[in-house]
C-alpha cells in the first residue's frame, strides 16, 4: 500500500515470512519519513535497496496511525497541503501518471 501524506510518503506491506502476520514493514524513500509518522519506529537503512527507509511495526499501529490521519485531514486539496516542494513535485508527478491512466480507462 502507497501512503501518500502531506509531510510523508510510506510503502506499507506484510511480512514476506507471515503475510497474516502481527507486524508489517514500513518503508520510506526520504529519511525522517517513517519517525515523522512513527515517532517510536526503530528505523534501519538498507543501502540500495528500492526503500532505503525502513521499519518493522505492529499491525495494529499502523492502522490506528492511519486512522488518526484521515481524522486529521483539514485540506480541500491534497496537493496544496504539501509544503516540501521536491515532495510536491514527486507528488505532482504521480497524481500527473494516474491522471492519464484515468484518461486510458475512459476511451
Amino acid at each position: 500500500m502507497w501512503i501518500f501524506l502531506s509531510d510523508a510518503f510510506l510503502s506499507v506491506v506484510a511480512d514476506c515470512d507471515d503475510p497474516s502476520g502481527p507486524r508489517l514493514l514500513v518503508r520510506a524513500r526520504r529519511s525522517g519519513d517513517l519517525e515523522r509518522v512513527f515517532p517510536e519506529a526503530e528505523a534501519f537503512r538498507v543501502a540500495g535497496a528500492d526503500y532505503a527507509f525502513r521499519a518493522w511495526l505492529p499491525r495494529q499501529r499502523v492502522a490506528e496511525v492511519l486512522h488518526q490521519q484521515v481524522e486529521g485531514i483539514d485540506y480541500p486539496n491534497f496537493k496544496n497541503s504539501i509544503r516540501d516542494h521536491a515532495y510536491h513535485d514527486a507528488a505532482l508527478a504521480a497524481w500527473s501518471a494516474m491522471l492519464s491512466y484515468q484518461r486510458q480507462q475512459d476511451r
